[in-house]
């Protein structure tokens, strides 16, 4: 197999069609030997029957439905660990990402590239989402020391050896771009023209967006851990000075009654802190239990091939 392409599906049984008629026309322009691979995330429509449509008229069309939701970057999962191409391009499938771009990752990738990334120079996002992505990214980068860029996602090529590297990592908590960045290898990225949705809003709401963005620090970094570190350090500092302050202020005459509304400020900031602290170390806790569980990261109810 040549070329293998990978799209998780959710709530997508308007745009399945449009997907799969404008990549095998694209894909013919390179190669006939190729997969489409559509991984449906047991969305609350009629995607895996349109899935099993297309699958019907065109074998190369494989369809596998998850048994549940697992998020998207697992549905990735579940397609890289079933594809067979020499290369594999992962894309989302509201069609933003447009099939019409393959060729041309292609083109750059037999240049000696294993990874060529899709940067997306105009986003056809909201200003809002544009906005938070940016500083997601800047702050996964802070805290993971990983260079990332916001103008950057999952789309793009992958050589064989790449996928087969990103497929021998099996923790829990799964982001494929981070992922494919830590393996390394040869690696770059062109401009791409980034499309407005084919149809309907994005499916990832402010609360899944963080809660993803906080288990992604959480599981490649642990310098959340060193910042408390350094928190702690400074706050003792700062209160040996203010003790001295106090002594030299006491013996001085400047006090001569100590302070009720500095006692209680002192216990709410220091309550707070210690409960903020115990949080982060709790969420470190947690995925260490999570991984001990050792649970498969996906499971497949259906699948067409």
């Amino acid at each position: 197999m040549h070329i293998s392409i990978v799209s998780p599906i959710y709530k997508a049984e308007n745009i399945i069609s449009e997907l799969v008629s404008r990549l095998q026309f694209e894909l013919s322009k390179i190669t006939d030997d190729f997969e489409i691979i559509l991984v449906e995330d047991c969305g609350p429509d009629n995607s895996w029957e349109q899935v099993l449509i297309e699958s019907n008229k065109d074998n190369r069309v494989k369809g596998i439905k998850l048994s549940r939701n697992f998020g998207q970057h697992h549905a990735i999962t579940a397609g890289l660990d079933a594809s067979k191409g020499d290369w594999v391009v992962v894309m989302d499938c509201d069609l933003q990402d447009r099939p019409e771009e393959i060729v041309n990752l292609y083109n750059e990738a037999k240049k000696g590239f294993d990874i060529v990334f899709a940067r997306r120079v105009d986003r056809q996002d909201s200003f809002i989402k544009t906005q938070s992505s940016k500083l997601f990214y800047k702050a996964f980068t802070y805290l993971s020391g990983i260079p990332q860029d916001g103008t950057i996602a999952n789309f793009g090529i992958y050589s064989r050896k790449v996928i087969n590297s990103i497929n021998s990592m099996r923790e829990s908590m799964r982001a494929f771009s981070p992922m494919a960045r830590w393996v390394g290898f040869k690696k770059t990225a062109i401009d791409v023209t980034h499309a407005e949705r084919f149809e309907g809003n994005t499916s990832y709401s402010w609360s899944k967006l963080i809660n993803l963005a906080i288990g992604i620090a959480v599981a490649y970094s642990d310098k959340p851990l060193k910042l408390t570190i350094k928190l702690g350090f400074y706050i003792s500092l700062f209160s040996l000075l203010y003790a001295l302050y106090n002594v030299f202020a006491s013996l001085s005459g400047i006090i001569n009654v100590s302070g009720y509304a500095s006692l209680i400020i002192s216990i709410w900031f220091f309550s707070g802190l210690i409960i903020f602290i115990l949080g982060i170390v709790g969420l470190y806790i947690g995925k260490t239990f999570e991984e001990m569980k050792q649970r498969p990261l996906y499971l497949i109810d259906e699948k067409t091939f």
